[in-house]
């Protein structure tokens, strides 16, 4: 054989024989079958895409980005245009929550049993910290052993203790008692008084309690009620943000229609015993349930909205 004419010898690894095949089908147009070198060299240029992409897209500079931020930006406008159309105080928000209550509680008046409006204020005082149920438990015996406000002026405190014992905190009710008899007979000719300045002079008298006897019984809505049942529902009804009851009272009678503040005190109160209960609410037999987006609801077929 010609010298410088051998044929060249095959690799024993093959390695040549791999090359030439591999370059030929590139040569041909034939697609590679994947190496693991090349497989990992896609998987890392694949793994970096979405990371390139969001860095493109938080600069802004693809036209896919400017359309996201559109649409993001219309997003925002749109929630925050329905959230303030919302407008928890608005008339025809508190008419359909009078209503409602009308609905649910018609003709309802004070809880508290009574003859006179002497009977009334006592009745009035012993009821805090206590359960109307109990005070009514207590006063029929109470007014049988003692008829008249002058019965009471002439008693001590400690003789009335026992009598008013179960209602609680029945030392202090019970200086309040006497007290109180003792200036209407003193200061009042033994009436007691109509006005709100006058009932609130009277030891143990505070506005919730002339409110109570002012709107209950003689017809006048110098004030909204505010007790427990009150200050939880006006909250859970957003119709106030305030915790302290003058505040609160304050916030209602700017909004609740003179005429019906006494009403709706009662009504109010009523609905904090027997559905908007201070534990687990009776959100699915409640009619105020889609005027209601508390916090604490039950159940619910309306938004939720946070607590303030």
């Amino acid at each position: 054989m010609p010298r410088g004419n051998m044929p060249r010898q095959p690799s024993r690894s093959g390695r040549q024989e791999g090359a030439r095949l591999a370059k030929g089908a590139l040569l041909k147009g034939v697609p590679l079958q994947d190496t693991p070198s090349s497989k990992a060299a896609t998987s890392k240029n694949t793994a970096a895409r979405p990371a390139a992409g969001r860095a493109l897209l938080n600069t802004g500079k693809t036209p896919q980005a400017a359309v996201l931020k559109k649409k993001f930006a219309s997003g925002r406008k749109d929630a925050a245009s329905r959230f303030s159309t919302y407008d928890p105080l608005a008339p025809e928000r508190v008419r359909q929550i009078i209503a409602g209550l009308d609905h649910l509680y018609p003709e309802m008046t004070c809880a508290l049993t009574h003859r006179s409006a002497w009977e009334l204020l006592v009745a009035t005082i012993l009821s805090a910290q206590c359960t109307d149920v109990r005070v009514n438990m207590v006063t029929p015996v109470l007014f049988e052993k003692y008829p008249t406000v002058q019965d009471f002026a002439g008693l001590e405190p400690e003789q009335l203790e026992p009598d008013i014992r179960s209602t609680g905190f029945f030392r202090n009710k019970s200086k309040s008692v006497v007290g109180a008899a003792r200036k209407v007979v003193a200061d009042f000719g033994g009436n007691v008084p109509q006005t709100m300045e006058e009932l609130v002079s009277l030891p143990g008298v505070a506005r919730k309690t002339a409110n109570v006897v002012l709107g209950t019984w003689f017809k006048k809505n110098d004030g909204v009620v505010v007790d427990t049942h009150v200050t939880r529902i006006s909250r859970r009804l957003e119709l106030t943000k305030q915790e302290d009851a003058k505040k609160i009272e304050e916030d209602l009678m700017r909004i609740i229609p003179r005429e019906r503040w006494t009403d709706f005190s009662h009504e109010v109160i009523w609905h904090g015993r027997k559905l908007c209960v201070a534990r687990s609410p009776k959100c699915a037999d409640c009619a105020l349930e889609k005027l209601c987006h508390a916090a604490d609801k039950t159940w619910s077929t309306v938004e939720i909205h946070s607590q303030s």
